[in-house]
């Protein structure tokens, strides 16, 4: 029997620490042997003096421990943290607690923003590892030494398992369960659950890249505010410089100042953004969709989806369709 420990810290969202143990007891459910031998033993523990866990929608669960009543070098199979909590006195009693434990477990994983907390404890040092779309720039940036991955809904490197943001801990999950006692079970917990082993996509398909424009203003904020309507002119460097009566040079450094991205990020962004609008929202054909938003072709709007998000507009639109379509 392996022993999971759930580290959860407050104010986050519930279902997810929920969710991976009712997935970890669907498969002592599952298993043959499960019944009289379960595959699992799992724990909650509260970052908090009590043992109430508040979530962020109202809801509380109870844990079974306080983290800090914890024996650090009891050994244990697996760690898991949820999220990084809403406090730096928060985030450090964990990470105190994750230096002493860390070399006593034998696999250690995060969801969401747990990332974070793993990488302020340096055991992402020299790992591939990735965490919520949104936080993905602040992993990269604050933690140059940890290879980061934007794509995948979770990422195994040897001992440490990290994954996107919120329900992709359920694929962490079920991986984990793989991992341990085979693609069987795995895949008749996946089914019995209704959900996807290998769900289709990564995280990118969910991003939404933020179009800085708030606090602009001049003539850069009007350039901001023309773009979007504008998307298929020719919107280069040189022509958007010559709107606001700068130099190429002076009005690239400018820009990426303001806005936190190249001019020509932002333009990709920005018509990215309308196509995506435009898939979820109209029955447009491809042909027309890139005509709008500045793509030109169906083929340069594909490049960029499956650059960008890893799947096609058209798998797009599957997915992220609204019911009742224009």
């Amino acid at each position: 029997m392996k022993k999971i420990l759930i580290i959860v810290p407050d104010g986050g969202m519930l279902f997810e620490s929920a969710g991976i143990a009712d997935i970890l007891m669907q498969a002592n459910r599952l298993h043959p042997q499960g019944l009289q031998n379960p595959c699992y033993q799992v724990a909650l523990a509260t970052t908090q003096p009590h043992q109430v866990i508040h979530g962020q929608s109202g809801l509380n669960l109870l844990a079974d421990h306080r983290l800090h009543e914890l024996d650090p070098r009891e050994p244990i199979d697996t760690i898991m943290i949820t999220g990084r909590g809403q406090s730096e006195q928060e985030a450090i009693a964990v990470i105190d607690w994750l230096h002493l434990a860390a070399p006593h477990a034998r696999r250690i994983a995060s969801v969401c923003g747990g990332a974070l907390l793993l990488a302020q404890a340096g055991l992402l040092d020299g790992k591939q590892a990735t965490t919520h779309w949104r936080l993905l720039d602040e992993l990269k940036t604050d933690y140059p030494q940890v290879s980061v991955e934007a794509g995948p809904l979770f990422v195994q490197d040897g001992e440490v398992w990290t994954s996107g943001g919120v329900s992709s801990g359920f694929d962490l999950t079920l991986a984990l369960v793989e991992d341990d006692y085979g693609f069987s079970l795995a895949r008749d917990v996946a089914q019995d659950m209704v959900m996807y082993l290998n769900r289709p996509g990564g995280q990118l398909q969910f991003s939404r890249y933020n179009l800085r424009q708030n606090g602009v203003s001049g003539p850069l904020g009007e350039l901001l505010a023309w773009i979007p309507d504008n998307l298929n002119a020719d919107l280069c460097v040189e022509n958007l410089a010559e709107r606001v009566a700068m130099s190429p040079r002076n009005f690239t450094r400018v820009f990426t100042r303001e806005t936190g991205a190249s001019p020509a990020r932002y333009v990709a962004e920005a018509r990215l953004s309308a196509a995506r609008q435009r898939l979820e929202q109209t029955r447009d054909t491809l042909d027309t969709i890139a005509l709008q938003t500045g793509f030109g072709s169906s083929i340069n709007l594909r490049r960029l989806f499956e650059k960008q998000l890893h799947l096609t507009p058209g798998e797009y639109r599957q997915r992220f369709h609204c019911r009742k379509m224009a």
